[in-house]
């Protein structure tokens, strides 16, 4: 049992690490990619190489219970297209990344606006630390320099009532088919706003073909297929607490292949969001250690 456990972590770390590679690969492919083109692309292939895996569920389930998946997708979009867009904008992958990683804070609160559902006491307490995190990041100057960060804080936020949503609405499928579907629908609906707003080069160098192909494959595929195993044997808390992992990694990944600078406020802005979202994760068990 406990071998079990260890080998759900060690996959769920090795997850966190290939979804930093995402921001990676992603920054990559867009240099000679339309933004939405790209991830509209990267979320259609990436449902289609997981239909093999769960189409025997696809069968059996109710149409409307397809739908539901679907609609929920919709909100994922919403926060894919944020990102996406904030990644194309920005410089700061490392900050975005952390920026994003608040919507496990902003979870509580969609739920309490739309289920009454009151956070726990360690919301209370995580929340002032991520604030004041994200003080230090505005007075290094971030906010004036660039508007990624509000799509950054537009995505997490469409995360965060992603997350209560697809909870409540999405119960009954399986959860590699449910993501198939949410994968699917993520992919058309960007891939028509590719279309209507985007204009693909003529010319795409095999590099960028080589980033999408990684994107496609190990960030998004093979990234989710891991999750589920990782979530399917890991304690819900100790998954919960690997997770915070990925922006710590994309800020390791964004500094080593871009030289990222981070001045002094950013780093003590990024650490107090680091530490508000450990402290939310451990139910503040961590002060009573």
């Amino acid at each position: 049992m406990v071998n079990a456990e260890r080998k759900s972590a060690l996959i769920l770390v090795l997850t966190t690490i290939l979804a930093a590679f995402g921001w990676i690969f992603s920054k990559e492919a867009i240099q000679g990619l339309p933004p939405f083109g790209f991830i509209g692309l990267r979320f259609l292939l990436a449902s289609l190489c997981l239909l093999p895996l769960c189409y025997k569920y696809l069968l059996k389930t109710e149409l409307k219970d397809v739908g539901s998946a679907a609609m929920v997708g919709c909100l994922l979009a919403g926060a894919i297209m944020n990102w996406i867009y904030a990644i194309s904008i920005s410089d700061t992958l490392g900050e975005g990344a952390f920026i994003v990683s608040l919507s496990m804070l902003i979870v509580p609160l969609v739920g309490w606006v739309l289920y009454k559902e009151r956070p726990q006491r360690s919301f209370w307490l995580s929340l002032p630390v991520a604030m004041i995190g994200l003080g230090f990041l505005s007075l290094s100057g971030s906010w004036q320099q660039s508007s990624s960060q509000f799509f950054f804080i537009g995505c997490a936020t469409m995360l965060a009532i992603h997350f209560n949503v697809n909870r409540k609405y999405a119960q009954k499928l399986p959860v590699l088919l449910l993501t198939t579907i949410q994968l699917f629908t993520v992919g058309c609906l960007v891939t028509l706003l590719s279309l209507l707003t985007e204009d693909f080069p003529e010319v795409i160098a095999p590099a960028i073909w080589g980033w999408f192909a990684l994107s496609v494959v190990l960030a998004t595929s093979l990234r989710y297929v891991m999750q589920t195993l990782g979530q399917k044997g890991a304690a819900a808390g100790t998954a919960a607490l690997i997770m915070i992992l990925e922006p710590v990694w994309t800020v390791i990944l964004s500094i080593l292949w871009y030289g990222e600078q981070l001045s002094f406020g950013k780093v003590v802005g990024c650490g107090f969001i680091l530490l508000a979202l450990v402290l939310y994760r451990t139910q503040g068990r961590i002060f009573k250690r």
